[in-house]
């Protein structure tokens, strides 16, 4: 799987020069977005098939500040494959410094009642769980 990039555009700052933390929550989305469309099951195929996916929680570890301009690399693993729900990591860099460390936890919804993925989507969650065997990423830079 390749490494999401995305660069920090001007309205991305707070009046500081700085990326407002509130853009690595859509940072995190676009990279997750991004990573199901290499496994496969994007978003609309996933949302075609009437499956949807909501995130249950969401956690951001500040690092270090980016500003406009600057290339931000997000990597993403999954650290928790169930039935019911998966977990997402994401490991974000900027000039090989750690920048954001985040994790998003999401269930599955058809209907708005939660199903078994495993039943509903089985090629979906083999492919999930195929990447989570993938080897993990890890922190070098922070």
């Amino acid at each position: 799987m390749h490494t999401y990039r995305h660069e920090v555009k001007y309205y991305e700052c707070d009046r500081m020069g700085i990326t407002h933390h509130s853009n690595y929550v859509r940072f995190m989305e676009e990279a997750r977005v991004d990573y199901l469309d290499q496994l496969g099951y994007g978003f609309d195929k996933i949302e075609a098939e009437g499956v949807f996916s909501p995130v249950v929680s969401i956690q951001c570890n500040y690092k270090s500040p980016t500003t406009f301009k600057d290339i931000i690399d997000i990597e993403v693993s999954i650290s928790l494959l169930s039935e019911m729900r998966f977990e997402f990591n994401y490991l974000m860099q900027s000039g090989g410094k750690t920048v954001c460390m985040g994790q998003s936890t999401h269930c599955f919804v058809e209907n708005g009642r939660p199903i078994a993925i495993s039943k509903r989507l089985p090629k979906l969650f083999e492919a999930i769980g195929k990447a989570q065997a993938a080897p993990t990423m890890h922190e070098d830079g922070g």
